[in-house]
């Protein structure tokens, strides 16, 4: 396999993830602050291994694998220390139905791409809106610089899984006809 500069941002967003942990558990009054950090270095580095790939034409079977599992690893962790921090029944069901819809829409990309329809699943413009909202709402509950910040994440986070629910519907809408193909009812 031929490295490049996207599939190098990937790793680096890989690499960052026990970074990110460390940093979230330091005995330290700016560890908010260095997690939350760690945590936009990262999202800067899904925005440009994407943007380059395409751009010079980089794009490989392996940055396409491992792109989303960067991605869905980095959130998933995020969620889970922002539970844990919060200790919260109204930050845990967002938490659960982000995660839930990332493991549903993972296994019908996976599935849809057996059958050879992958692209009936491809990520769709409300799919970056939630992402956006998601990634907006967790830096601010990794930060929590005050008050005003996490009452505004929360809504974020609220707002990132009205989105979740609702892209998933959508992505299983357009798989529809290869989900229910075989049943009878």
């Amino acid at each position: 396999m031929k490295y490049n500069i996207p599939i190098f941002l990937t790793i680096l967003r890989v690499i960052l993830i026990p970074f990110f942990v460390v940093a979230f558990y330091l005995p330290i009054p700016s560890a908010p602050f260095i997690t939350t950090l760690i945590f936009f270095i990262a999202g800067v580095t899904d925005w440009f291994d994407g943007y380059l790939a395409r751009k010079l034409k980089q794009t490989t079977r392996f940055g396409a694998f491992l792109d989303p599992v960067a991605d869905k690893v980095m959130v998933i962790t995020a969620l889970v220390l922002i539970v844990e921090y919060q200790h919260s029944f109204w930050i845990t069901i967002p938490a659960i139905i982000m995660i839930s819809r990332e493991i549903i829409i993972s296994a019908l990309r996976e599935w849809m791409a057996e059958l050879g329809e992958r692209n009936k699943v491809a990520v769709s413009w409300l799919g970056k809106v939630k992402t956006t909202s998601q990634m907006l709402a967790l830096g601010g509950l990794l930060w929590r610089y005050n008050v005003y910040m996490e009452t505004l994440a929360i809504v974020l986070l609220y707002l990132a899984s009205i989105l979740t629910v609702w892209s998933m519907l959508q992505y299983l809408k357009a798989a529809k006809g290869s989900l229910l193909d075989n049943i009878e009812l």
